[in-house]
């Protein structure tokens, strides 16, 4: 069983598409909104709507994709109609002559991009063998996280010539990325449900550990948004570093993330995704603990970017599990649920941590804090009994790699 690294790039291409357009979005949306509102508080509100909408849309659209059966397949029919809907109103958005024209852009961009994005993440496990879904998700990523090192490069030059060409050229990605998407990815024929899966789905100790693994994905992102909401904060005043010197910093944990990527999904494939994740958690500890006392700028890069890499090990792996634990023809209905979650501790999480703040007058709690959300998902994970890869699956993959080394 090998990984088909070409089928896999191209899946890639439908996050990447996606994860190009969110740097420009947050980077220049929230200029455009301060030429017509003066409130910081109704901008940042204005700027969760992408989130709000991934906890309402992401799971219906996700669980719709399940139930269709098209010519087309069962997620494509989806990207032909978001990815194009979303291009456009991306490319309209700074062509806004008025709030009410920015508002009308941002929120149609915004619902078009819920509707293609969890049909598309369901594509990889739904064409991708189970014992090489980690794998292809950390290839996955790896382009998402290329994608946004594109936008926040390549974009930051284009928005020096003209503001409106970054949102462009996201477009004409999208655009693309579906045509490439289209030409090359055959879906599976739509999987019918057997009254032995509809039995399977019925499993108490299946559906406990999905529970668990959900709230383990919910308490990691609460501690991982917390750090990258704040954290130009903490540079400024627990730190005495100016905001760009705080954002280098924290680009360190970025580029450690985006290089492990890959190397997180193969050693899944030798230790199990559970063992995989709780190794992640542990480091992550072990370096947001130190973080805690420590103020020296060096030090605090070089755990930041040890931390990246143990985050790679439970992002990567994450959503694998989860899928891994869904019944035939159930993908896109679990893709919603790992994105609820996680979208949840997105719009959670910095209100939560903005509250604790405005109590102790202080945003030194926040790796504290981030080790807290950290110590409650290694509990979760504890309970978590399902969606890792099987002894048979790992012995077989030990047994292909001693042979291509021979």
């Amino acid at each position: 069983m090998k990984l088909d690294y070409k089928k896999t790039f191209i899946l890639g291409l439908g996050f990447f598409s996606a994860s190009i357009v969110w740097p420009i979005y947050n980077n220049y949306v929230p200029i455009m909104l301060e030429e017509y509102i003066e409130s910081a508080a109704l901008i940042g509100a204005i700027m969760t709507i992408d989130n709000l909408f991934a906890v309402i849309f992401q799971p219906l659209f996700g669980s719709l994709s399940d139930k269709t059966n098209t010519r087309f397949g069962r997620r494509m029919p989806y990207l032909l109609i978001g990815v194009p809907l979303a291009a456009i109103f991306c490319f309209l958005i700074p062509s806004a002559a008025s709030l009410a024209s920015l508002m009308t852009f941002v929120i149609m961009m915004n619902f078009s991009m819920s509707i293609y994005r969890a049909p598309t993440v369901a594509l990889m496990p739904d064409v991708t063998p189970s014992p090489l879904r980690s794998k292809a998700n950390g290839i996955i990523n790896f382009m998402g996280g290329l994608a946004a090192v594109i936008a926040y490069g390549v974009g930051g030059f284009l928005y020096k010539s003209n503001h409106a060409y970054p949102f462009y050229m996201a477009s004409v990605v999208m655009v693309v990325a579906l045509i490439l998407l289209y030409s090359f990815i055959k879906e599976p024929k739509a999987v019918q449900l057997e009254e032995e899966e509809k039995v399977h789905q019925k499993d108490v100790s299946k559906n406990r550990s999905l529970i668990f693994m959900l709230f383990a994905i919910f308490f990691w992102f609460t501690g991982f948004n917390a750090v990258e909401t704040f954290f130009s904060l903490y540079g400024q005043y627990i730190l005495n570093i100016d905001a760009g010197d705080a954002s280098i910093l924290l680009t360190s944990f970025s580029l450690a993330f985006l290089a492990f990527a890959i190397p997180a999904g193969f050693i899944a494939s030798k230790l199990g995704r559970k063992k995989t994740i709780l190794l992640g958690i542990i480091g992550a500890l072990v370096v947001f603990i130190p973080l805690i006392f420590i103020r020296n700028q060096l030090m605090i890069c070089i755990l930041l970017v040890i931390g990246g890499i143990f985050w790679a090990c439970i992002n990567i792996n994450s959503y694998p599990m989860v899928v891994e634990m869904a019944p035939k023809g159930g993908m896109g209905t679990y893709t919603g649920y790992y994105y609820f979650f996680s979208s949840c501790a997105a719009i959670v999480s910095p209100i939560l941590f903005g509250w604790i703040k405005d109590m102790v007058g202080s945003y030194e709690p926040l790796f504290l804090y981030a080790c807290v959300a950290f110590v409650l998902a290694f509990i979760c994970m504890l309970c978590v009994h399902h969606g890792d890869i099987s002894k048979e699956e790992m012995e077989e993959e030990k047994i292909k790699t001693i042979a291509e080394n021979m």
